[in-house]
């Protein structure tokens, strides 16, 4: 547990540090990360309160992009549990409340790791909320529409090939497609995180293009996590997509350091 408790304090110095000169002890910051997880729970669980009451329509959502595919599959889909059905309807309700209360949960989230934004930086906080949202969105339905349709009719070709008849539970389906969908919306959040790093000073130009290769090396593989489908045109139509998306960032951060130090010259003169 040793190793813990450096990490937080590690990043408790770095909350001190966006905080100015003021230090809190140890338990202190504890207090602010209870209540900070607090926040984001009740957010999360009103989210799912939300998304249950609507829990049978998005059932019935989920299951289109199988439809589309063989609607005899969707239609035989079974549980193999007495719970399960409850069960699926939580976890269900629950991804689908992490996307309504992501605004929020990312609010609360910036709000403790940065406890003393100046007036200048909070300007960009909502935006960059709004932009974080919107990426996520993004992720979600291209995953959706093109990702998941996709990985379901290589599977379901594999099977029809070999000859396997195929049976699909709820929640080996609802697993998979959570897994896909949410993978994708976090995989968007790229742009988001290196620039939020760039302007806290935590990564540069220099550092991000010495680094590109092995940056590149980590997309591959998240891809290749993320796109179960051992398909290599997949694995390449994911990646491709994303490495020029991180590309991009790099030259932004370009940008953020030019002006950064632009505005160190003024001051100086």
């Amino acid at each position: 547990m040793s190793w813990i408790n450096k990490l937080l304090q590690t990043f408790f110095n770095f909350r001190e540090k966006s905080d100015g000169d003021v230090v809190k002890p140890f338990l202190d910051h504890m207090e602010d990360l209870r209540w900070t997880l607090l926040k984001m729970l009740i957010a999360l669980v009103v989210g799912m309160a939300a998304s249950f009451y609507f829990v049978v329509d998005l059932m019935r959502l989920l299951k289109q992009p199988l439809v589309a595919i063989d609607p005899l599959i969707a239609e035989n889909m079974v549980t193999t549990r007495i719970v399960d059905v409850f069960v699926i309807r939580l976890e269900l309700a629950f991804f689908a409340g992490i996307v309504l209360s992501l605004p929020l949960l990312i609010y609360f989230l910036a709000s403790f790791v940065l406890p003393a934004l100046t007036r200048q930086e909070k300007k960009y906080l909502f935006p960059g909320i709004l932009v974080s949202t919107v990426l996520f969105l993004i992720g979600v339905l291209a995953s959706y529409y093109w990702l998941l349709p996709h990985t379901l009719r290589f599977f379901y070709d594999l099977a029809v090939q070999s000859g396997v008849k195929m049976l699909w539970t709820w929640r080996d389906y609802l697993s998979f497609c959570s897994w896909l969908t949410i993978g994708a919306g976090l995989l968007c959040q790229l742009p988001v995180v290196m620039i939020a790093l760039a302007m806290l000073g935590m990564v540069n130009f220099n550092l991000l293009s010495k680094t590109r290769s092995y940056a590149i090396t980590a997309i591959l593989i998240l891809c290749a996590i993320i796109a179960p489908s051992p398909d290599p045109m997949m694995l390449i139509t994911l990646a491709v997509p994303t490495i020029a998306l991180y590309e991009g960032c790099i030259w932004i951060v370009w940008l953020i350091d030019r002006r950064k130090q632009k505005a160190q010259s003024v001051v100086k003169y």
